[in-house]
């Protein structure tokens, strides 16, 4: 039930991040259904009277790429999956309320290279593939007849970036409707400058539009309510309008006793914001936001709320396996619960504006974000075809509009975004200091210094002093949007930076993989805020962040596996996650969590015992939580826990104990019971259990939400075991599954989370991979009972059966 009330709340409060809820002036509709799709390039596809009678119908989001299927003649970078180019048509009737107003379409985000026509009139064209943008439809609509709205997205330049993009319209539309008189795109902004538990200070400002052929006096007024919807704090502003053109209000509120939003009791309110003329209201906005205090310290870290605060951060790609990037809330919420679950406190979004409603689960979550721009600036990056690392790269990708739209890119993320109290930071790059790739400089000649594609320095690249350049001409441009947060970049090359004016130009600085130069370079630069902004998975990564008072961060690559960034085929995706593509735990979740969390905590694996100095065996991603092993077989037992100390049983007898988070027992193995105890101050806190399982028997299946009920047009996610006739979960088995759908309901996809998986993903069927799937199903508008059967050839058949509410 929870979780229905707040995707209930997302839909409704996340539409655009201007998140406008309809009035009687201003109106928004969700303008995904009814398209049509062809893949592939078509002459004249923008005129209304082209004939699409053969195109494919679909309802947006959608991502063409993800339907395949996977060949090795793609690029690893990008997944093996393909690209091209795709043409989208919708053709629809203005709603006779929208008559007489201004009327806009709204794309949270095309891959990429998307023009938009409307009856054959071209609108405008967005190189990139994650800005959201609008366009006005007013001037070329017809109020009483059939409209068309054409789209071309061009993505036939496949490896054009170093991870999993995907193709098309992957984003949600809206179309909006508003009076002459409007708060323009974006234009409402909330700050708190200053908080404290007995009081707050906000300032709201807005930009008003006048679209009128006259001067006008404008009413603006703004209302603070909180969760229940009282009033809280208000504030008004008169302003004069010229025709044609644009004035800004800015208005103070004072909150007495605010309910401070934070990671533990992340409390939101409502601000509401309104236009009169000649006392008719002409425009009503309703935006999500927080109050909040944020603030970095070189030599005490992060502090929210003046309370001293760690990061405990992963990095994220937008991405779901099967969905590809048109990934319904639904998915993101168990995702992000499951992170909040580990310990996790803080996302850092790479490497690009990521999904509107994302955001507003990461405010309604309690999650910190580092909102991030781009991924490379005037230069391109390598982007691995044949595997990473392997062969000659590719250097298409987003440098190659960067002289003309980086400004307004970044501007337009920072807008969109600026009203979140989730975000605590806006990253102007990612990696761009990447030695030799492009830049360079001589000190790479010298000292234990990363490199990559050729050794020390090469003077054929592009020197590094230009990063210093870039770096303040961007910094500018964040400032101009929004100065109520830091400014940051993710550093690969900090000792080549430091010899630039990047570091300086920034108001924090992330190091990528850099924790052996936080001591020197903070004794060095004593007044540098420094943070892990990209970081490893071990103890030794993490332990600077634990133990230094002045580092405030550790950003996991990476908190989910992902598409893409592959290496040789048949791999397909990279594996760096705490969880898989399918959003279950692998055993590096459990460790972190047992870094991270204060509940108590136990898990238990086991993987074939290392030989001497075999370093390769002792990592974590060979263990499976299984005890069905040869006789005889000599197997490690690892533990993961926050206890004091931990015993380990096999078959009742004790092995002994250990204390410590991360244990071992060099086991002979012997069927039966393993059970492990937790204890702290001497008491028992936790235990995990692995047992001898049988062969394959049975499907098992539990619904994500729980509930038998469903609202229509949601997304039910079923989660999937293969047991033995007991009930027992069986960890290698790797059965085909398929899938059956009875009722007002469609599958949308399966995901097992086999990185190497080159199976449909929109085919009805799917192998097991350590035993588990993950099954997505889509419900349509209407009411009804919905049967999903799972069948398997040898298992006993099972039917999971919920109900659709509208």
């Amino acid at each position: 039930m929870r979780s229905n009330l707040l995707l209930l709340l997302i839909f409704a409060c996340s539409l655009l991040s201007a998140r406008a809820q309809t009035s009687a002036s201003r109106q928004q509709l969700l303008f995904n259904s009814d398209w049509k799709f062809h893949w592939g390039d078509v002459t004249a596809g923008e005129k209304p009277d082209f004939n699409d009678q053969d195109w494919r119908r679909l309802e947006l989001p959608h991502d063409w790429s993800i339907e395949g299927p996977f060949s090795q003649e793609w690029a690893s970078a990008t997944g093996y999956l393909p690209g091209g180019i795709g043409w989208y048509r919708k053709t629809f009737d203005v709603p006779a309320s929208f008559r007489a107003k201004k009327v806009f379409v709204y794309f949270d985000g095309v891959y990429k290279n998307s023009e938009v026509w409307l009856n054959g009139h071209f609108l405008g064209k967005r190189p990139s593939g994650f800005a959201s943008f609008q366009y006005e439809l007013t001037p070329y609509l017809s109020a009483n007849g059939k409209n068309v709205l054409a789209v071309k997205a061009d993505h036939s330049q496949v490896a054009d970036s170093r991870w999993y993009t995907g193709s098309g319209i992957y984003r949600n539309v809206y179309l909006v409707a508003t009076a002459p008189v409007h708060v323009g795109l974006w234009g409402v902004g909330f700050t708190t400058p200053e908080v404290s538990a007995s009081a707050a200070t906000g300032k709201v400002t807005v930009a008003v539009n006048n679209a009128t052929t006259a001067a006008a006096t404008v009413l603006v007024k703004s209302t603070l309510l909180d969760a229940q919807g009282k009033v809280v704090a208000t504030g008004q502003q008169q302003v004069q309008t010229k025709s044609n053109g644009e004035a800004q209000a800015a208005m103070p509120l004072t909150i007495s006793k605010p309910a401070l939003w934070s990671v533990d009791n992340p409390r939101l309110y409502k601000l509401r914001v309104s236009l009169s003329v000649q006392g008719k209201v002409t425009d009503e906005v309703v935006e999500e936001v927080g109050v909040r205090s944020i603030r970095f310290d070189a030599n005490q870290g992060f502090f929210l709320n003046e309370k001293n605060l760690k990061l405990k951060g992963v990095c994220l790609h937008d991405d779901a396996g099967a969905l590809g990037v048109a990934v319904p809330p639904e998915v993101w919420e168990r995702r992000l619960r499951a992170l909040k679950e580990v310990g996790c406190n803080s996302i850092r979004m790479s490497h690009n504006p990521h999904a509107d409603y994302f955001y507003a689960l990461c405010d309604q979550l309690g999650f910190l974000v580092m909102d991030e721009a781009f991924d490379e600036w005037e230069e391109g990056k390598n982007k691995w075809v044949e595997g990473w690392n392997v062969g000659t790269p590719a250097k298409f990708g987003t440098h190659e509009y960067f002289k003309e739209w980086a400004d307004r890119d970044l501007r337009d993320m920072i807008l969109r975004n600026r009203n979140r109290p989730s975000i605590i930071m806006w990253s102007i790059g990612n990696e761009i200091d990447y030695p030799n790739d492009p830049y360079t400089h001589e000190v790479l000649n010298t000292g234990r210094n990363p490199q990559i594609y050729g050794k020390g320095f090469l003077p054929d690249h592009p020197p590094a002093s230009r990063l210093g350049e870039l770096a303040k001409r961007l910094v500018a441009v964040a400032k101009q949007a929004d100065t109520s947060r830091p400014i940051t970049a993710a550093l690969a090359g900090v000792v080549m930076s430091n010899f630039t004016d990047y570091p300086a130009a920034l108001d924090l600085v992330g190091y990528n993989y850099q924790e052996f130069r936080y001591p020197e370079d903070h004794q060095k630069y004593p007044n540098r805020v420094i943070y892990g902004s990209e970081n490893g998975m071990s103890f030794k990564a993490w332990r600077p962040v634990d133990s230094l008072a002045y580092i405030s961060a550790q950003y996991l690559w990476t908190g989910i596996d992902y598409m893409g960034e592959a290496g040789k085929w048949p791999q397909r995706s990279n594996g760096a996650g705490l969880l898989d593509l399918a959003g279950f735990p692998k055993p590096e979740y459990y460790f972190r969590q047992s870094l991270w969390s204060d509940k108590p905590m136990l898990y238990l694996a086991a993987a074939e015992a290392p030989k001497a100095n075999d370093q390769a065996a002792r990592g974590h991603r060979r263990l499976n939580p299984t005890w069905n092993w040869p006789a005889g077989a000599a197997v490690r037992v690892v533990g993961f826990t926050n206890a004091d100390a931990t015993e380990l049983l096999l078959n009742g007898q004790s092995l002994g104990r250990k204390q410590g988070q991360e244990i071992y027992w060099d086991v002979a193995y012997q069927p039966g019971e393993l059970v492990a105890k937790g204890y702290k101050n001497g008491k028992e806190i936790s235990r995990n259990v692995l047992k001898t399982v049988g062969a394959p028997a049975a499907i098992k299946a539990s619904l994500y939400p729980s509930a038998s009920t469903a609202k229509a047009s949601s997304l039910t996610q079923i989660e999937v075991s293969i047991t033995d006739e007991n009930g027992n979960p069986v960890t290698t088995a790797t059965n085909e599954v398929t899938v059956g759908i009875e009722g007002p309901a469609k599958l949308l996809g399966i995901e097992s989370g086999d990185l190497a998986s080159h199976e449909d993903y929109k085919a009805a069927k799917h192998l097991a991979y350590q035993g588990k799937l993950l099954i997505y199903v889509q419900s349509t508008a209407a009411s009804g009972t919905i049967k999903v059967s799972l069948q398997s050839p040898g298992l006993k058949e099972k039917v999971v059966e919920f109900k659709a509410v509208r």
